[in-house]
C-alpha cells in the first residue's frame, strides 16, 4: 500500500524508510536539548530542536541519518539544530558508516537565530564536504511539505546524491522570499503551478539538480536510497568543472522573457524535452519514459 512521504512526520519517515527497529537516536527528546535563543525570545521550543539524528541500518548496511521535522518552525536551522547535524557528520568521519542520509525538510535558517543559524549552516556544509572527501556518500531525500530551501537547499546540492519526489521542492530562495523582495510581478508565491514548475522535483530532475525522481511514496524513497548507498562522487576538479558546465548550459539555454514563455516550461523546451507542456500533468513513470524518448532524439 502506498504511503505518502510528504504526509509523514520526521520520525515516521525514519521508522518506515529504515530497516524495522534499527534506528537508535542520539540526543533524543528526553535529553531536552533546546535552543537557548528561542527561550530568550519567549518562542516555544522542541526538545529535539526540530531534528532527529542517529544510527540505523538500511538493507542491512549501517547508515547515519538525520531527519528534519517540518512541523517545527518549518524545519528551520538554528544553532542547536545545526550542531546536531554537524556532530552526526563528524561522527561519520570516525565510525565510517556505509552512507549518511539527510531527510531534508527546511525553509532555511531560522530568522529568530539569524547569525547563529547562518554559521550553523556553513558548518554543516563544511562537514558534508569533509565526509564526501573521506569517501562516504551523503544522500539527501527531499519530499516534505515544506520543501528544501535557503541554507539547506545549498547543503543538499553539496551532497553526493539527491532523491526527490514529484511533489518535492528545492531552491535557494523560497517563493515567499522572492515575492517579498521583488514583488508579485516577479514571482507570485500563490501560483502553486508556477511554484512547482520552478522549484519542484520534475523541474530539478530535468535540469540535473537531482539524481532520482520518485513518487510521493515512502517505499519509493527507501528503494531509491538503497540504490544510492554506493553513489559516492569524489570532490575533484573534474566534478566541479562538470557542475560549472551544467550551470553555463542552463544560462545559455534559458530564453529571454516573453509573454508566453516566461518560466521553466520555456527551459524544458530549450532542453529538447518533447511535449514539455505535458510535464505538470504526468506521473513519474511517464516522466522517465519522456526523458528516455528525449535523449533518444538527441
Amino acid at each position: 500500500m502506498s504511503l505518502s512521504y510528504a504526509e509523514c512526520t520526521a520520525r515516521e519517515r525514519l521508522d518506515l524508510l529504515l530497516d524495522a527497529g534499527s534506528f537508535h537516536e542520539w540526543l533524543p527528546p528526553s535529553e531536552r536539548l533546546t535552543s537557548p535563543h528561542l527561550a530568550q525570545l519567549g518562542v516555544p521550543c522542541a526538545f529535539d530542536d526540530g531534528v532527529a539524528i542517529g544510527r540505523a541500518t538500511l538493507a542491512g548496511r549501517t547508515v547515519f541519518v538525520a531527519a528534519q521535522e517540518g512541523a517545527f518552525m518549518g524545519g528551520g536551522v538554528g544553532e542547536v539544530h545545526g550542531a546536531k547535524l554537524v556532530g552526526l557528520l563528524q561522527r561519520a568521519l570516525r565510525d565510517r558508516p556505509t552512507a549518511v542520509l539527510l531527510l531534508a525538510e527546511s525553509g532555511g535558517v531560522r530568522l529568530h537565530e539569524a547569525n547563529a543559524g547562518l554559521i550553523a549552516v556553513s558548518e554543516v556544509m563544511r562537514s558534508v564536504l569533509d565526509v564526501r572527501a573521506a569517501g562516504i556518500p551523503v544522500i539527501t531525500l527531499i519530499g516534505g511539505a515544506n520543501g528544501c530551501f535557503g541554507g539547506m537547499g545549498i547543503v543538499a546540492r553539496c551532497t553526493d546524491y539527491i532523491v526527490m519526489s514529484d511533489s518535492g521542492r528545492l531552491a535557494m530562495s523560497g517563493p515567499e522570499v522572492i515575492e517579498a523582495s521583488f514583488g508579485v510581478e516577479e514571482f507570485d508565491s500563490r501560483d502553486r503551478a508556477l511554484v512547482w514548475r520552478t522549484t519542484g522535483g520534475k523541474h530539478r530532475w530535468l535540469t540535473g539538480d537531482c539524481d532520482e525522481l520518485v513518487e510521493d511514496d515512502v517505499q519509493a524513497f527507501r528503494e531509491a536510497a538503497i540504490c544510492a548507498l554506493s553513489a559516492a562522487k569524489p570532490v575533484t576538479s573534474a566534478l566541479l568543472e562538470t557542475e560549472h558546465a551544467l550551470l553555463s548550459a542552463r544560462l545559455r539555454d534559458m530564453p529571454p522573457p516573453s509573454d508566453d514563455l516566461d518560466d521553466a516550461m520555456a527551459l524544458w523546451q530549450r532542453l529538447g524535452v518533447a511535449d514539455a507542456q505535458r510535464i505538470p500533468d504526468i506521473d513519474v513513470a511517464a516522466m522517465h519514459a519522456l526523458r528516455v524518448a528525449t535523449e533518444a532524439q538527441k
